[in-house]
């Protein structure tokens, strides 16, 4: 019983260990492009959303505007300013998570500790990019 629970501790302390193995540069490459690719389409998906939303509340101020209803114009106007901020956040977070994606990818060349320190500082550089779009989305809202 004891050799079993010694060969399954060694087997997970194995798996563990290649956790931070370096990839070959040809694979590195791949997943990078890989990932830049998916970036730049969720990137184009929160634009084409942010835009949507700002013209369905631009429709909305003109159809206010067109009833003569001054008071539903500015409710929609400041409807419409708010999926403009909303939508810039959106696309500033979708940048931010393609940039991280593709800096976790290029961590993966290294080994080790190097590996974890360059994923532990794109996880860093995300959510410093997140705050920062919050706090812009929140300024000026």
């Amino acid at each position: 019983m004891k050799l079993n629970a010694f060969y399954i501790v060694a087997a997970a302390g194995l798996a563990l260990a290649g956790c931070n193995k370096a990839e070959t540069p040809a694979e590195v490459q791949h997943d990078v492009a890989t990932a830049q690719a998916e970036g730049q389409r969720d990137v184009a998906d929160a634009r084409a959303d942010a835009t949507e939303n700002v013209a369905d509340a631009n429709k909305d101020v003109a159809q206010a505007a067109a009833d003569h209803d001054s008071a539903d114009v500015a409710d929609q106007s400041k409807d419409a300013a708010n999926a403009a901020v909303k939508g810039d956040y959106k696309i500033v977070v979708a940048q931010a998570e393609a940039a991280h994606k593709v800096a976790t990818e290029k961590c993966e060349s290294m080994t080790g500790a190097a590996q974890k320190d360059c994923k532990d500082r794109a996880d860093n550089e995300l959510e410093h990019a997140k705050k920062q779009a919050e706090m812009r989305r929140d300024g000026a809202g």
